[in-house]
């Protein structure tokens, strides 16, 4: 296979996260996750969040781990142009879960006076599918 047709080609996964497509995203990491040969995948949620942040960093983007606001840590917040994606991580729990302790810690809080679409993202991963299992989106 062509490099330039990979799925995993960085431009898409760019062109995803750039027009706010947080679903076309998440579905093409799901693929690359189920590519990763089960010696190297770790049954934390560390693991998982290390990846996306070298994902994200690897494409250029602005994103911090572990984000200090006043009432804890966010795992993950990614910034562009447009979109601010504030992302919390569960292993074996649900991403209804990790929607709540975004929505009960308020860490959309220091985003309220931004202009940019706002979404929070619930990532339930698990250590027997090695995978995301599931991602439920709120947005502003």
């Amino acid at each position: 296979m062509s490099v330039s047709k990979s799925p995993y080609q960085i431009q898409c996964f760019v062109e995803e996260v750039m027009a706010g497509k947080v679903d076309d995203f998440f579905d093409r990491l799901k693929t690359m996750f189920a590519d990763i040969p089960y010696e190297l995948a770790r049954d934390r949620e560390v693991h998982y969040q290390n990846i996306l942040y070298i994902i994200f960093k690897l494409m250029g983007f602005y994103v911090q781990v572990e984000y200090h606001t006043s009432r804890g840590r966010i795992d993950l917040v990614l910034q562009t142009q447009d979109y601010v994606y504030i992302m919390e991580f569960k292993l074996n729990g649900s991403a209804d879960e990790a929607l709540v302790q975004i929505r009960e810690k308020g860490y959309a809080a220091s985003f309220a006076k931004d202009s940019r679409t706002v979404y929070r993202i619930g990532v339930n991963f698990s250590d027997e599918l090695r995978n995301i299992q599931e991602v439920k989106v709120e947005a502003r």
